[in-house]
């Protein structure tokens, strides 16, 4: 911790809360306050872990989101734009410690998860936390937000019976959309990583085969060796290209990355044109319009929930790092992606 963060500690040494700041790319601080009051309208919160999310937290942390754009116009602590200091994130599991006067006192010993910035207290709306079930581990419960992003992607991708499906990038949420996609009757699901650790993960949750980018292209074994749904969950632009390649002709390629400021300078002056490929965003903060006359956010994050403990995403982290210590794990995230996956937040 630095001298400046203990510092903003009070003279007589009233306890504080803990908050992770971007301040300058590749560096984060872990800043001191003291614990904040809730409004009549708002419950306090006690962070017990955060989840830092590996793909739209390291564009942050490495400088490559797009100048004047809100980091996530959708969640009121991140409706500003990346310029620093700012507080990121939005994975946390904790305990309501106090309410409001305006609140219910049931809200109080509840344990939530919240869509907020890493910080070991915070007062909020209680209308923005999810209340999690009794039999849900804070391990599980801190990737809710990861469940629900692979509930939106497979919903948005459409899988139909004995379709040939194929998933770029085993992250967290390829992986979790690998498990998803392995309950539907599929012929086969082909998953693809740089990473050998994380190709052996793939198939441990259900994929048929987990194979490197480079040898995307026909790699079925059946029809024209292509895939009728494609998802592209890397990261990568350069995987974009190899998501269309590896699709056959009418097919979707459903695209979940968010590639902030990086280019994607894609190839499509060959097979592309005459392909009819549907090429379709998908991002969770909205339903999409085909599902919006039975479904609403309320009820994804629902599934989301009861999925929870059937998926059990704990099995995706690799390392557990207390807030003291978060440039470190941001550290271990940039520079060792072949031996950290998934990193908690520990207060």
């Amino acid at each position: 911790m630095t001298a400046e963060s203990e510092a903003e500690v009070g003279p007589s040494g009233e306890s504080a809360a803990r908050q992770v700041r971007f301040v300058a790319p590749r560096r984060v601080e872990v800043t001191r306050h003291p614990v904040a009051t809730p409004e009549p309208d708002e419950v306090q919160v006690e962070a017990s872990l955060s989840a830092i999310s590996p793909g739209t937290e390291l564009l942050v942390y490495r400088d490559q989101v797009p100048e004047n754009l809100q980091l996530d116009e959708n969640i009121d602590e991140l409706g500003h734009a990346a310029t620093y200091p700012f507080s990121y994130g939005y994975a946390t599991v904790g305990t309501v410690t106090a309410a409001g006067d305006d609140v219910t006192d049931d809200w109080v010993g509840r344990r939530v998860f919240a869509f907020h910035p890493h910080a070991s207290h915070f007062c909020v709306d209680p209308d923005t936390l999810v209340r999690l079930p009794s039999d849900v581990a804070d391990e599980d419960a801190a990737l809710l937000a990861m469940v629900e992003t692979a509930v939106s992607l497979v919903m948005d991708g459409r899988p139909r019976v004995g379709e040939r499906a194929a998933v770029f990038g085993q992250g967290v949420v390829g992986l979790l959309t690998t498990a998803l996609l392995a309950r539907h009757p599929l012929s086969r699901l082909v998953t693809f990583d740089h990473y050998t650790a994380r190709r052996e993960r793939s198939l441990s949750f259900g994929a048929d085969a987990s194979l490197e980018p480079d040898v995307a292209g026909e790699v079925f074994d059946a029809g024209d060796g292509r895939a009728d749904v494609s998802f592209e969950v890397s990261g990568n632009p350069a995987a974009l290209d190899s998501a269309i390649d590896t699709t056959g002709d009418d097919g979707r390629v459903i695209i979940g990355s968010w590639y902030g400021a990086k280019p994607a300078a894609l190839d499509l002056g060959g097979r592309f044109h005459r392909s009819r490929i549907r090429l379709q965003a998908s991002q969770v903060s909205r339903i999409d319009s085909s599902h919006a006359g039975r479904w609403d956010k309320q009820r994804r994050m629902d599934l989301a929930c009861d999925l929870l403990s059937d998926l059990e995403p704990s099995r995706l982290v690799t390392h557990r790092v207390p807030i003291e210590n978060a440039a470190d794990a941001y550290r271990l995230l940039d520079e060792s992606p072949d031996e950290a996956l998934q990193v908690l937040l520990e207060y």
